[in-house]
């Protein structure tokens, strides 16, 4: 039956023409046998997995060239819904003629891909992407069959969303870089929690080890503990932004700089200068200061000493000091 025989409007709308082909028509159901492995010279491997969330179950055939490690024939069975079957009918499909390093590769996001009639427009709806999930993990599954190793060992990182294969440290690096604070965000950056949205939070119909609000909690956490640290850091090392200081700590930032640059010069003449106040007047810093000894009476205090002075200062301090003498 076609999707376009089906009522408008119908749940049917939501799953691509060539799903419900598949679903229908499967190309690559069936089984591979000892006998026929044989005849292609080939070394035959069954791998089965399940979906405990939804209790489908599937199957997966092949008959691989030991001598190339290409996948010569691939099928499938399947023990679940229309949807399994026609993801399981993709998944093998897009294993043969590959080596089984290649077949590893193949996620579930290329079997929902390959199953859309456009590539905008999803081949099923959110809830149903679990099967194609499956169909990732029995290939994984067979894969390990075939070399000898446990199925785990393919996976390089811990994946949070299954769905859209997005990793744990990818979000915790996207939340860091883009300084992320809701899981819409999340969701926005990543896809992760855009389709079964079991990874968002405890309760949808899939059990995770982590959910997304659990990592968005404790990244910003991290983060915050890290502001706290460098704020420390700079404070204690005189580095602090001068915007983040302290009035007693600003009149010392800028009396290191003046007893540096300034004074030596200012004492040469036989004067001096002294601090007064620093207030703010944002975006400006004005620091009042008072002339001392010879500099007192000079008419360069408000003219190009005062610039010299302001230009160091805003050089080696703060960009929006501004000095007034009294």
């Amino acid at each position: 039956m076609a999707k376009n025989d089906l009522v408008s409007g119908s749940i049917w709308d939501e799953y691509s023409n060539q799903v419900i082909n598949r679903m229908n028509n499967p190309q690559h159901q069936g089984e591979i046998t000892e006998e026929r492995a044989k005849e292609l010279n080939a070394k035959l491997i069954v791998a089965d997995f399940g979906a405990e969330s939804c209790g489908d179950a599937v199957r997966l055939y092949w008959a691989v060239d030991e001598a190339t490690d290409k996948i010569l024939e691939s099928k499938f069975k399947s023990f679940g819904c229309g949807t399994a079957i026609a993801s399981s009918d993709v998944m093998a499909e897009l294993c043969v003629g590959k080596t089984v390093d290649e077949a590893v590769k193949i996620t579930n996001i290329d079997v929902e891909r390959a199953l859309r009639d456009n590539p905008d427009t999803p081949a099923v709806p959110p809830q149903k992407m679990h099967c194609s999930v499956m169909a990732y993990d029995v290939i994984k599954k067979a894969a390990a069959e075939y070399k000898g190793v446990d199925m785990e060992s393919f996976e390089e990182e811990q994946i949070v969303c299954e769905c859209a294969r997005v990793s744990l440290a990818t979000l915790k690096e996207v939340i860091r870089l883009n300084d992320l604070k809701t899981v819409e965000e999340i969701t926005d950056y990543t896809k992760a929690g855009a389709f079964c949205k079991s990874c968002i939070k405890p309760g949808g119909h899939e059990e995770k080890e982590i959910y997304l609000v659990d990592i968005l909690a404790d990244t910003r956490a991290e983060m915050d503990q890290e502001k706290l640290k460098v704020a420390a850091d700079a404070s204690a090392s005189g580095t602090l932004s001068f915007d983040k200081m302290t009035l007693v700590q600003r009149i010392k930032a800028i009396d290191t700089v003046l007893d540096e640059d300034i004074r030596p010069m200012l004492v040469m003449d036989g004067g001096n200068m002294e601090i007064i106040d620093i207030k703010e007047n944002i975006p400006h810093y004005d620091l009042y200061i008072r002339y001392l000894g010879a500099c007192s009476g000079c008419a360069s205090g408000s003219t190009g000493t005062l610039y010299a002075i302001e230009s160091v200062l805003r050089q080696k301090v703060d960009e929006n000091i501004r000095v007034l003498p009294i």
